[in-house]
């Protein structure tokens, strides 16, 4: 495309909107993540030697067209709503303008950033309600699509609010909290399961949390009662045991009862295995005294809504607005803003409108300029002013938007300006068949 753009000599000004179309079942809103990753890969976007030196070895582009490559940087600007942020289908989160060829360029890896870590973190905020006051720890590296999207999750999950993570390189890399725990290999690799938690509980003593459902759960508790009690005779604690599998709400409570009686009220119990935020929120509604849990899996695929319907559209070009007509496809055409109302201290609904025009009276526009002639505007978004952000944004949502089953639909309208420009693109496309 870029070399068909580049031998026609179309190079002006274009303008792409990245937003999403409707939503996965029982979603009623996103929760923005990946514009970090997203300018950052704008900010340096560039064909190094070896990427030219490929494209050399192909017989499809032309040599001079490889040529103008090797020197080709993003030169446009970028507005866009902030992380942490929600987002409503068909609302722009990013608008890129730049040269054509610059502004196709970047489409696939600004898709790439921001639609995996949108659905991460929205998946993280479903759970992190779920389980209310209870803290979430974050143990989803291993069965990730690979180490970027491992990393990335991890740091969506701090962005929500979760305890900490297992994965320690997403920790180094973006400075959130670890936590951890022992796996059944390691109750595995010694004669007895009492042997394997008075081994960990000595590398460990103030932050042990034993893992009892090797063999037995029960027996697996009444053993971790035992290394607790020896501990007490050190004068050092045990946190927590933790609970993998099995029938979590019934074993809980026998659990909780074995270590009341045994005087070990301040140990806690913590939850893992195959849960979300269904199994976890069905946990908190039965009474389960369950302290803490830990999401694996099906956080760090979103299971039950493993993709978003991300598109990445032309809406401008050379002064020309632009939007796709298909059915059930269709785009809003020309730059755009969001504005977004409040009323009696929720939000009220959010107006698509065109960029230029005045806003709704009392309303806040969400796009905001990030990057002028390839250079960010401000200093990068931390995961704590985003994890604010994100936290202010969810307490001034209608609470019925965010059910985990059968949401209520947040009021998305669109501006009369951009109405009557959606209609004359239609008209004048119409016209040319």
């Amino acid at each position: 495309m870029a070399q068909a753009y580049w031998r026609n000599g179309m190079n002006s000004s274009a303008t792409f909107s990245l937003s999403f179309r409707g939503y996965p079942k029982n979603r009623a809103y996103y929760a923005v993540a990946g514009i970090e990753s997203a300018l950052s890969h704008l900010e340096f976007m560039q064909f190094t030697e070896q990427d030219i030196a490929f494209l050399r070895s192909t017989s499809e582009l032309d040599p001079q067209f490889i040529d103008a490559l090797s020197v080709l940087r993003f030169t446009g600007t970028a507005r866009a709503m902030n992380e942490g942020m929600l987002a409503f289908a068909d609302e722009p989160v990013v608008e890129v303008t730049a040269p054509l060829i610059e502004a196709q360029i970047v489409e696939t890896a600004l898709l790439n950033s921001i639609t995996f870590q949108t659905s991460a973190l929205t998946k993280a905020v479903r759970i992190k309600h779920a389980a209310g006051d209870r803290p979430v720890s974050e143990f989803g590296a291993r069965r990730a699509q690979g180490r970027d999207a491992a990393d990335y999750a991890a740091r969506c999950s701090a962005i929500a609010g979760f305890a900490g993570t297992s994965n320690l390189g997403a920790a180094a890399r973006f400075g959130i909290s670890t936590t951890g725990t022992m796996a059944h290999s390691f109750v595995q690799s010694f004669e007895d399961e009492l042997s394997a938690f008075r081994a960990y509980v000595t590398e460990f003593p103030e932050a042990s949390t034993l893992l009892v459902d090797t063999y037995d759960t029960l027996q697996g508790v009444h053993k971790a009662i035992t290394v607790a009690k020896e501990m007490e005779r050190r004068s050092e604690l045990l946190r927590a045991v933790r609970l993998d599998s099995g029938d979590l709400l019934s074993l809980s409570v026998q659990v909780r009862r074995m270590l009341d009686d045994a005087a070990l009220g301040y140990v806690q119990i913590v939850a893992t295995g195959g849960l979300d935020e269904y199994s976890i929120s069905q946990l908190v509604s039965d009474g389960a005294p369950i302290d803490g849990f830990g999401v694996g899996t099906r956080f760090v695929v979103s299971a039950d809504a493993p993709f978003a319907d991300s598109v990445y559209k032309l809406v401008s070009y050379a002064g020309r607005h632009a939007g796709k007509l298909s059915p059930g496809k269709t785009t809003l055409p020309g730059p755009k803003q969001v504005y977004r109302t409040a009323r009696g201290g929720k939000f009220a609904g959010d107006v698509i409108a065109t960029a230029g025009e005045i806003p709704p009276t009392g309303s806040e526009p969400l796009l905001k300029v990030v990057m002028e002639n390839g250079v960010r505007e401000a200093p990068q978004d931390t995961i704590e002013s985003a994890r604010t952000r994100l936290a202010s944004q969810l307490e001034w949502l209608p609470p019925e938007t965010t059910s985990l089953t059968n949401p209520t639909a947040y009021p998305v309208t669109l501006s009369a300006e951009l109405r009557s420009l959606q209609a004359q693109h239609a008209a004048r496309r119409s016209g040319d068949n």
